[in-house]
This record gives structure tokens, C-alpha cells and sequence, in this order.
């Protein structure tokens, strides 16, 4: 029976040595791992940062949880891909990549950015109306074109140069119909019947001036005209007429007069055409003026 016991001593001395030799191994094999430190932004430590790591072979998960400096470890993992992903309250998830080779041991330090809706944004407009675009109108029917928009705009400076003009002419047609009560009767002089006509020709010009940049500047389609333009415009129909045919009667009765005759025939009306074409050209200007 001793014989046998000792025979049993080599096998036994074997299983020994294979045993003290297997547990290093298993232990390198079993004891690597991953660790780190997680920090934000500006390089601050960040403590209860959520870290997971995913064996992608195998699909198991371990976790950890950062302490106060920042430092976390996760130890026993199996040679081979993982996936890290790091992530804290108030900061942007973030992941990386390592591959644990047998016997190495991996330091990964892990910076995390702000998250997006933490960071500060410009202020929203308060205006919530819905624009056009919204309302489903496409853009090229919201904007006009380039050459529209000239068209528009010389339209715009042509009408204030007429309402200017339209304005200056109202001071020479005032001062023509008031020199007009010393133009006529027996007493009349011909100094007053020079005034008279100086008076009413500047007028007939600041007209004709101010009428030429209404008529010159471009129509633009599909404007829809308001009240106060369209009297405006009828108003046109009465002393347009009368600034033609008041100076041309002014004419005859200023040679009537000249020859020492009595104003006659259709001469006589040139002051009751005058006081009209006033009047009416008065009352165009005030519509524009005062809006109704």
C-alpha cells in the first residue's frame, strides 16, 4: 500500500504545480480593466456620472458610478471590444471604443460637453403671428421681384415730387385768383393786369409740372385705389379742363382790356372758370391731405 502511495506522488506534485500555475492565469485573464476620470467642460471633476460598459461580443453590461473626483473603475472584464458610455445630469451623452488585449489594463479619461438645451440661446421672438410662409403662401409669391420692386419704387418718388409740386401750386393759384378782383372793371391799371397774368402763367407751370409726374409714373397692376384717391382723380376731370381753358380766356380778356374795351363775349367767364378750377383743385388737395 505504500508502494502504491508513492507512486500516487508524482501525479499528485503535477496536479499541484498545474493548479499554482492555472490561478495566475485565470487571474490575468479575469482581473482586467477599465478606468478613468470623467470631467465637464472647463476640466471639473464630475462625481455620479452614470458610466456603462458593454462587452459588444458578448453583449453583457457592467456599470459604475463616478466618486467625487471623478474616477471610476471597472474591473474583471474578459479580453476583447467594449463600448464606454458616459453620461450625467446636465451634460451630453458620450461614448467610445476599447479593446482589452490579454494582460493590459485600460485608462480611459472621458470629457463631457454641455448638454444642448442647457447651453444659453438667443431670445425667441415674442411675435407668434404666423407669417406667410406659414400660412402656405410659397416665397416667390411673398417677394417681388427685383424689377417690381424698382418699378414701385420710382413710382413712390414720382408721386411725393407731384404731391410737392401740387402743394408749391397752390400759392400762385391763391395769389392769381385773389390779383384777379384788381384785374377787372374801369379802374383796372395795367400793372395789375400784369401781375395778374404773371401770376396765373406761373401757376399754369407749377400745373403743368406737377400733373406731368402723376401721369409719368409707372401704374403698378392690381393696386386697388382707396376714396380719397378716387376723388382725387375726378377732381382732375373738373380743373385739369380749367387750367387749359382759364388761361386762354385770361388771354382774351386781357386784350380786350388792353385795347380799352370792356370785357365781352366768352372772355366774361374767365373769372367764374377760374374760381371753379380753383375750388376744384383746392378740394383735390385736401383730400389727399385730410384722409376720410
Amino acid at each position: 500500500m505504500i508502494r502504491n502511495a508513492v507512486r500516487c506522488i508524482p501525479g499528485i506534485l503535477v496536479l499541484c504545480f498545474g493548479f499554482f500555475f492555472a490561478v495566475p492565469i485565470f487571474a490575468q485573464q479575469t482581473g482586467l480593466g477599465i478606468s478613468g476620470t470623467v470631467t465637464g467642460p472647463t476640466a471639473q471633476a464630475l462625481s455620479n456620472a452614470k458610466v456603462s460598459i458593454k462587452n459588444l461580443a458578448t453583449g453583457q453590461i457592467m456599470e459604475a458610478t463616478t466618486d467625487a473626483t471623478g474616477h471610476y473603475a471597472v474591473q474583471n472584464l474578459e479580453p476583447g471590444d467594449y463600448e464606454v458610455s458616459v453620461s450625467a445630469a446636465g451634460f451630453a451623452l458620450k461614448t467610445n471604443k476599447v479593446t482589452l488585449a490579454s494582460g493590459q489594463a485600460q485608462t480611459l479619461d472621458i470629457a463631457l460637453a454641455a448638454a444642448e438645451e442647457s447651453l444659453p440661446s438667443a431670445p425667441k421672438p415674442q411675435n407668434t403671428e404666423p407669417s406667410l410662409q406659414d400660412l402656405g403662401f410659397p416665397s416667390s409669391e411673398t417677394h417681388g421681384s427685383a424689377e417690381m420692386q424698382a418699378r414701385l419704387d420710382k413710382r413712390s418718388h414720382m408721386l411725393q415730387i407731384h404731391q410737392k409740386l401740387g402743394l408749391i401750386t397752390a400759392a400762385p393759384l391763391i395769389a392769381t385768383v385773389i390779383t384777379g378782383a384788381f384785374a377787372g372793371g374801369k379802374s383796372t391799371s395795367s400793372t395789375n393786369r400784369d401781375i395778374h397774368a404773371g401770376l396765373g402763367s406761373l401757376t399754369v407751370g407749377l400745373y403743368a409740372a406737377t400733373a406731368w409726374y402723376a401721369i409719368r409714373a409707372p401704374k403698378i397692376e392690381g393696386t386697388h385705389t382707396r376714396g380719397e384717391i378716387k376723388f382725387h382723380k375726378a377732381m382732375v376731370w373738373i380743373h385739369g379742363p380749367g387750367m387749359v381753358l382759364t388761361p386762354i380766356l385770361g388771354a382774351m380778356a386781357f386784350e380786350q382790356k388792353s385795347k380799352g374795351e370792356k370785357v365781352h363775349g366768352i372772355a366774361s367767364m374767365h373769372s367764374v372758370v377760374a374760381i371753379v378750377t380753383a375750388s376744384a383743385y383746392g378740394a383735390g388737395l385736401m383730400s389727399v391731405t385730410l384722409k376720410f
